[in-house]
């Protein structure tokens, strides 16, 4: 059966940790510009999500990394999204904003600036990063983010999270 690409879309990306803080990127394109974000994006043909989202990061924040484990995925049926979120690590300590960001910067956990979040996937994700750490039991989380009609992508009230699932450790 022929299955339209365009239908649904997988995006990949990754929390990158460094030194008790996380790489965010300040967009600077469309839709929520000027907004902060993990390092994210489509999946491209022939690649891996492990590979898509190292390759994100390397695009998005001028850093390479290596991918560690996945952390999350996010499902979000109303706009016909997945997330694949992997936890990663800078090989060296040097990044900068690449073509669609304004700036990159790592952010302590108590500093993350969740009012200038982009997108609900990462509002969740980063929570559940947050928790995971304060508990010292990072898992594997699993979740369907329902987007409430007409809600912005950037809205934190504009969504629930149904279907939590985690790995247990």
């Amino acid at each position: 059966m022929w299955e339209n690409p365009l239908s649904e879309s997988q995006n990949v990306g990754c929390l990158v940790e460094h030194n008790d803080k996380v790489l965010l990127c300040k967009r600077k394109i469309e839709p929520s510009y000027g907004l902060w974000t993990l390092p994210a994006g489509f999946l491209e043909i022939g690649e891996s999500a492990a590979e898509g989202a190292a390759r994100e990061t390397l695009e998005e924040a001028c850093a390479e990394v290596e991918v560690l484990s996945p952390f999350a995925q996010l499902d979000i049926p109303r706009i016909g999204q997945s997330y694949i979120i992997f936890r990663a690590r800078l090989k060296t300590p040097h990044f900068s904003p690449g073509p669609e960001s304004l700036k990159c910067a790592l952010f302590a956990l108590d500093d993350i600036p969740f009012d200038s979040l982009a997108f609900s996937s990462i509002i969740v994700t980063l929570k559940m990063y947050i928790e995971d750490t304060k508990s010292g039991n990072l898992k594997f989380h699993y979740c369907t983010i329902n987007k409430r009609p007409g809600a912005s992508p950037s809205d934190p009230g504009g969504f629930v999270v149904d279907q939590r699932l985690h790995s247990s450790k």
